[in-house]
């Protein structure tokens, strides 16, 4: 049975419970993130259950994410305000290093934390209704929940300045040109692609699914010889696990497909 907070619900699916959908709740705020949506969505990728190999992010209703709950925007000093964006940095980075890939189902509104919210999954679909920006910039504000880090790294510094100098807005297919989303889907079909590709990942070994999303970031911020040198710890290390082995002996006696399958 589905796990349900006021603001976000959390369903296992698959034979073995190996998927979890993490849905945000809040259609009739077009998903904005409360600070209650924040720490629930920190809170459930911490402690995903053991089954789950893979996780599905969506929204309910017409949007998957507005932004930030402008309601809850209140005065602060410097201080409060340094800590109310570091705790959104904590349950971002639980989506981006938690124990599992995250698949983002993207639809409407991405907009703001919820383009935040967005760049912290490993893969995101979107479908043709969806559309990007940053609206912060013409508010008087600056992103704070990993953005100014993570949004960059998807799209170049030149592209997030003028959005937020401007509140320019892209479509659904500029976004996958410049590299918001990785798959463009009709509109209504995201969440069943992010399935479909959730399904697949967890059928990898799960430490190198773990190395993927942990490693490889940081060894693409490393300098070279120190790039190699982690490459060659973590590939000794996902070569030795006793799954890894057992799938490369399958290979070698013929046991395991040779063709490379196609995305779903």
């Amino acid at each position: 049975m589905p796990k349900a907070q006021k603001d976000l619900s959390l369903e296992l699916v698959g034979k073995k419970k190996e998927i979890a959908v993490v849905r945000l709740t809040r259609a009739a705020k077009r998903n904005a993130l409360s600070d209650a949506l924040v720490a629930a969505l920190r809170d459930t990728f911490q402690n995903l259950p053991d089954s789950v190999r893979a996780a599905v992010l969506d929204g309910e209703g017409e949007h998957f994410c507005a932004g930030l709950d402008l309601s809850e925007l209140k005065e602060r000093d410097a201080g409060h305000g340094l800590h109310h964006s570091r705790s959104w940095h904590t349950a971002l980075d639980a989506v981006q290093f938690g124990p599992v890939p995250v698949i983002a189902a993207l639809h409407g509104a991405v907009v703001g934390g919820g383009l935040e919210l967005a760049s912290s999954a490993h893969i995101r679909v979107a479908d043709d209704s969806a559309f990007y920006g940053l609206p912060e910039g013409t508010r008087g504000i600056f992103v704070g929940g990993g953005g100014s880090v993570r949004i960059p790294k998807l799209i170049g510094v030149a592209r997030m300045t003028d959005m937020m100098l401007t509140g320019r807005v892209y479509n659904a297919e500029e976004g996958e040109r410049l590299g918001f989303a990785q798959y463009l889907v009709p509109a209504g079909t995201a969440f069943s692609k992010a399935m479909a590709l959730a399904e697949r990942i967890a059928t990898n070994a799960p430490l190198t699914n773990y190395a993927l999303m942990h490693a490889l970031p940081r060894i693409a911020e490393q300098p070279a010889d120190h790039g190699y040198m982690t490459e060659a710890l973590i590939s000794a290390i996902a070569q030795a696990a006793p799954e890894a082995k057992q799938r490369v002996r399958d290979f070698l006696e013929g046991k395991a497909g040779t063709k490379v399958k196609k995305t779903p």
